[in-house]
C-alpha cells in the first residue's frame, strides 16, 4: 500500500468470502470452463498476445478453472494469463529496478505487469524494454498520492491513493498528466522534510541527506523512506517499527505534503484516457463514505483481491456502486514474509474480462487521440508522443511501421477495423516521414 503500514478497518471488516462447509481439496476442485469464462478467456488472450502467434482455440480448449473462476496452471500447450496490477520500482519507494521487476514478474509467470510507482511514470520506459526480452505485456500506471476532502466539517481529512492504468501509447495528454505528478513530487520533498525535522525534535538525530541517499537520485522521496533510513541509522528496529511509533497517519512524525484533492485526480486520470482504481481501500477510515463520493466522481474500480483472496465486505461495496473489482499485490521488493510477491493475487477470468471491457474503449480513444494529432500535425513533437514509451523504436527509425508497430500492438483485430482507425490510417498513409535526410512515406495496411 506504498507507503503506509497501519490498516483501519474501522467501519469495514476485511473478512474474506466465507468458506464452504463441505471439504475441498487445496487448491479446489479442477474443472472446465464454462461457456461465458471461454469467451471471456479468449478475449483476455487474444489483447495480452496481440504481438504474438498465439492460437486461442487451443489454449482455450485447455483451460481449467477452479470453483471460483479463477484460472489454473494449465501444463504443457496451455498458458495461464496472470495480471499483476499493483506493483513499484525504485522509480518511487520500490527495491528493484523496473528491468528486475519485469524480470522478477516474468519469473512468476506474470503475463500483464502494470508498473504503479507513487506519482511518476518514468520507470515505465525501462519496463517496457525489459519487457520485450520477457514477453510480457506491460500496462503503464502510476499510484497517484491525494487527500479526501470530506463534505461534512465534523470528518478528518484522509489521505487516498488512486490507481491509473493507461493504454501501450500511455496517456493522452502526458505533459498535463506529468505537470499534475511533478507538483505532487515537489510535496513529498517538503513533507518528507518536515518528517525529519520532526524526528530531530524527538531527539532522532537523523539527517536530510540520509533519507535523500535512501531515496536514490531523482526520486521523491515518501515515508518508506524515511522508515528505511531510521532503520539504517539503529533508531527502530524494522520498518514496521517506524510507522507503528512515529510514520503513521496522524504520528508524531507524520507531516501531509501538496497532494491534491481525490476527486482532482480521478478527473486528471479520465481526462487523459487512463482508468481510476481506489487502492487499498481497507486502509481508509472513513471507507464507505469516500467510496460512494469518488463514485459520482467518475471511479472505476477498486481492489477488491489480495494475495489472501477476495474481501467480502469490499466486493459488496463494489457491487453497491458499479465499479470494476480488482487488485494487485502492491510489491515493492522488501522481502520478508509480510509481503505478498508479484502474481500472486489470483484474478478469476470474468474480472480480467470486465476490466478490459471498461478499458479498451477508454485506451482506444487515448490511442486514436494521440495519432489523429500526429496525423493532423506531423510534428516531430507528435512523433515523439507516439514512440514515447519505445513501443516502436526511435523516430528516425519508425518509418512504414508506424501502423504496423502502433496499431498491431495496441487494438486488437475489430479495434483496427473501427472507422475511426481507417480514417486515421489514411491520413497517415499520406504522410512522409523524414528518415535519416529521406522522405519516407508511411504505408497503412
Amino acid at each position: 500500500m506504498g507507503d503506509s503500514y497501519i490498516i483501519h478497518t474501522t467501519n469495514i471488516s476485511s473478512k474474506q468470502s466465507p468458506k464452504k462447509t463441505k471439504k475441498k481439496k487445496r487448491g479446489g476442485s479442477k474443472k472446465k470452463m464454462t461457456t461465458e469464462q471461454t469467451m471471456a478467456f479468449k478475449s483476455v488472450s487474444e489483447w495480452v498476445f496481440l504481438d504474438q502467434a498465439y492460437s486461442l482455440a487451443s489454449t482455450a480448449a485447455s483451460c481449467v478453472v477452479d470453483d471460483f473462476g479463477v484460472q489454473k496452471n494449465l501444463g504443457r500447450g496451455g498458458e495461464k494469463v496472470v495480471f499483476e496490477l499493483h506493483s513499484h520500482s525504485k522509480c518511487s519507494d520500490g527495491f528493484l529496478s523496473p528491468s528486475k521487476l519485469v524480470e522478477r514478474a516474468h519469473g512468476n509467470g506474470v503475463k500483464v505487469l502494470a508498473l504503479t510507482d507513487h506519482d511518476t511514470m518514468s520507470g515505465v520506459p525501462e519496463a517496457l524494454e525489459a519487457a520485450r526480452r520477457f514477453g510480457i505485456k506491460i500496462i503503464p500506471g502510476v499510484e497517484i498520492s491525494t487527500i479526501f476532502h470530506p463534505r461534512g466539517e465534523s470528518e478528518p481529512e484522509e489521505p487516498v491513493h488512486i490507481l491509473a492504468y493507461y493504454s501501450s501509447c500511455g496517456p493522452s495528454c502526458f505533459e498535463e498528466l506529468e505537470k499534475f505528478l511533478s507538483d505532487i513530487r515537489d510535496g513529498r520533498y517538503l513533507r518528507a522534510k518536515n518528517m525529519v525535522s520532526k524526528l530531530n525534535e524527538l531527539k532522532f538525530p537523523l539527517k536530510w541527506e540520509h533519507v535523500a541517499r535512501v531515496a536514490g537520485k531523482g526520486v521523491a522521496p515518501g515515508r518508506l523512506h524515511v522508515a528505511r533510513a531510521m532503520v539504517e541509522a539503529g533508531y527502530v528496529e524494522n520498518l514496521k517499527q517506524a510507522f507503528a511509533r512515529y510514520l503513521f497517519d496522524g504520528g508524531p512524525a507524520y507531516s501531509t505534503g501538496s497532494e491534491p484533492p481525490t476527486e482532482d485526480a480521478i478527473k486528471m486520470i479520465c481526462d487523459t484516457g487512463g482508468v481510476a482504481v481506489l487502492a487499498h481501500p481497507w486502509a481508509l477510515k472513513n471507507t464507505v463514505a469516500i467510496i460512494r463520493s469518488l463514485s459520482e466522481a467518475g471511479l472505476h474500480g477498486m481492489e477488491v483481491y489480495r494475495s489472501d483472496g477476495k474481501l467480502t465486505a469490499y466486493s459488496d461495496l463494489a457491487d453497491t456502486y458499479g465499479l470494476l473489482k480488482l487488485g494487485g499485490s502492491d510489491y515493492h521488493g522488501r522481502g520478508g514474509h509480510g509481503e505478498s510477491e508479484l502474481g500472486s493475487v489470483n484474478l478469476p477470468v470474468l474480472v480480467l474480462r470486465d476490466f478490459l471491457k471498461v478499458a479498451r474503449p477508454i485506451w482506444c480513444g487515448a490511442i486514436s487521440h494521440i495519432l489523429e494529432n500526429y496525423a493532423d500535425e506531423p510534428s516531430d513533437l507528435n512523433l515523439a508522443r507516439i514512440t514515447r514509451f519505445g513501443k516502436g523504436g526511435s523516430p528516425s527509425s519508425f518509418g512504414k511501421d508506424l501502423i504496423d508497430r502502433c496499431l498491431f500492438l495496441w487494438l486488437t483485430n475489430e479495434e483496427r477495423q473501427n472507422a475511426v482507425f481507417e480514417a486515421i490510417k489514411l491520413k497517415l498513409s499520406r504522410i512522409a516521414i523524414n528518415q535519416g535526410g529521406n522522405q519516407v512515406a508511411i504505408e497503412s495496411k
